[in-house]
């Protein structure tokens, strides 16, 4: 009996499958798991600032700004986690669309400062209500006796990550 195409490469792909378990599923696998978490929760959480024109690096700066008003791109940038890049990239758009201000550091020329402007300030206060409302509405599934615990969950994932990155830049790893 000879053999189709389409038999002859179902054989073969039996032949290339694992004989054994996997070493490690990418479903269970907590890095992804929050990394997938965290692109859903950006993907759905534009429709709060997505109506702007700003996208997840933009709306982070602005939020950032809002909250501590004049700080560096470098300050913005530690605490937002975003690369000086895209820090730079989004202050740029945002400085465009006239809702950031920058002014040099007259001791380093180096760096500027950056502020919200008022039309970006109306921005960011028109939309930390949707915001938190979006908070709300995510975290509503976590049952009210365990959001404490989820809390201090993720407080301390993101304390050990930083504690990995950090052991990583020092060569530990």
């Amino acid at each position: 009996m000879v053999k189709s195409g389409s038999q002859r490469e179902a054989v073969a792909l039996d032949a290339a499958a694992p004989t054994q378990a996997p070493l490690l599923k990418l479903e269970e696998f907590l890095p992804h798991r929050l990394n997938v978490l965290s692109s859903l929760v950006s993907q759905a959480l534009t429709r709060v600032y997505g109506r702007y024109g700003i996208g997840i690096p933009e709306w982070r700066v602005l939020v950032t700004l809002g909250e501590n008003g004049t700080m560096t791109g470098k300050a913005v940038g530690a605490q937002t986690h975003l690369h000086k890049t895209k820090v730079s990239r989004a202050v740029a758009q945002l400085e465009e669309r006239k809702f950031l201000a920058r002014r040099a550091n007259r001791s380093d020329l180096r760096e500027s400062f950056l502020s919200l402007t008022p039309a970006g300030r109306a921005v960011y206060e028109e939309l930390a209500p949707s915001a938190l409302d979006f908070t709300v509405r995510l975290a509503e599934v976590v049952a009210p006796a365990d959001r404490p615990a989820f809390d201090r969950a993720m407080k301390q994932l993101t304390k050990r990550s930083a504690e990995l990155v950090a052991e990583v830049e020092d060569g530990k790893s």
